[in-house]
């Protein structure tokens, strides 16, 4: 299968002096169609509004569509490490194209920062950072709500793919600490038009909740489908869903579904203590101005985030050696490795040799559709 290439945006390779300096080149491998384009565009929009620079470097930026398809996602990789010497990729956000991407940028010893939470075997991930939270964290931040709400049983509904198997091990961990009993199980595919029998099972077992993973646009059909058979309880959402895509797709019925979220839409609904407002405030005004009011998902503050760590990492690595080269790639992950407390949209990262996911359990906010829109809840 052909990968599409979307865009290739250029900056120029001067300094205002005439100094030359090598472009820090970034590739980017996002889902720009298919099912999880509406998780892709938004992050592809964020790098978009970059400022052109960073340390003083020129960025060169090289955007690929995976098609949401992990042949496209590996094709697209094979060719920024092997044509385009990129210093960097970032994606993809759909996990089941993310992980196969990441047996090429290991081998080719280039930096990826996923947009999705893709987990990986252990010892398998040294080049492979990831921007969102894991799913343990936002999963505590889900059982710590249902406990609260007085939740003893739980149906879960998701994904055939990783980013379900790994909601689920995710769940059935917390529930195992907090006394809950996971009481049906039942999965479908991201391509699938339709779970009605699944939704009949799941509310046959009459849970207390029902916990349902899927993302973007896709979570507003399982959605929709437990609402119409007539349940009574409380419904979840992952922080895939955690988009406007859950509203339009789902309509009234996701009105009063719980969904896990970072900070990075928050914004104004922050208090002050959050250490995200700032930056949180900064995206979601960043984005509006480029593109309209009220256009902006969380997936975008991925995009934005990337920048952060950039402005972070990138001068320790020029320490070390010249963008374009094996020595700045290998630099610059270890970087990211040494950044410490930085703090982003999405929370406050805190990456390490040993850990490439860098999230605390104080991260994941609960939200609630109110009025068709995502409000904070306590």
């Amino acid at each position: 299968m052909k990968f599409k290439k979307t865009l290739l945006a250029s900056f120029a390779a001067f300094a205002l002096m005439g100094a030359a300096h090598a472009d820090i080149t970034v590739g980017v491998v996002q889902p720009l169609t298919g099912p999880a384009s509406g998780l892709g565009i938004p992050v592809k929009n964020a790098i978009m509004i970059w400022p052109k620079t960073v340390a003083g470097q020129n960025i060169k930026l090289v955007v690929l569509d995976d098609a949401s398809d992990p042949t496209a996602g590996v094709k697209a990789a094979q060719r920024l490490v092997t044509e385009d010497k990129v210093d960097l990729i970032i994606g993809s956000s759909a996990t089941p194209v993310a992980i196969p991407m990441a047996d090429v940028t290991a081998e080719a010893a280039t930096p990826q920062l996923a947009t999705s939470p893709a987990a990986l075997p252990p010892g398998k991930d040294k080049w492979f950072f990831r921007l969102p939270q894991s799913n343990s964290v936002m999963a505590y931040a889900v059982a710590q709500h249902m406990k609260k709400q007085g939740v003893k049983t739980i149906g879960f509904l998701g994904y055939t793919d990783a980013y379900g198997e790994l909601w689920l091990k995710a769940i059935t961990e917390e529930a195992n600490k907090n006394g809950f009993k996971i009481v049906a199980t039942e999965r479908f595919a991201r391509a699938d038009t339709s779970v009605t029998a699944q939704a009949l099972k799941l509310t046959s077992a009459n849970p207390d909740a029902i916990l349902i993973v899927a993302s973007g646009s896709g979570a507003g059909m399982p959605q929709k489908a437990i609402m119409e058979r007539g349940f009574k309880g409380k419904v979840y959402q992952t922080h895939a869903a955690a988009t406007p895509d859950l509203m339009r797709t789902a309509g009234k019925d996701a009105e009063g579904a719980f969904v896990v979220s970072g900070p990075a839409m928050l914004g104004a609904q922050l208090p002050d203590s959050n250490p995200s407002k700032k930056a949180s405030l900064a995206f979601l005004e960043d984005y509006a101005k480029a593109y309209g009011a009220g256009s902006a998902n969380q997936f975008g503050g991925h995009g934005a985030d990337a920048y952060t760590i950039l402005e972070k990492a990138v001068p320790v690595a020029l320490k070390k050696a010249q963008p374009g080269t094996p020595e700045f790639r290998a630099a610059l992950r270890d970087a990211f490795e040494g950044m410490g407390r930085t703090v982003i949209s999405h929370g406050v990262l805190d990456w390490t040799a040993q850990d490439h996911w860098g999230y605390t359990n104080e991260t994941g906010v609960m939200m609630q559709v109110v009025d068709g829109k995502f409000k904070v809840v306590q």
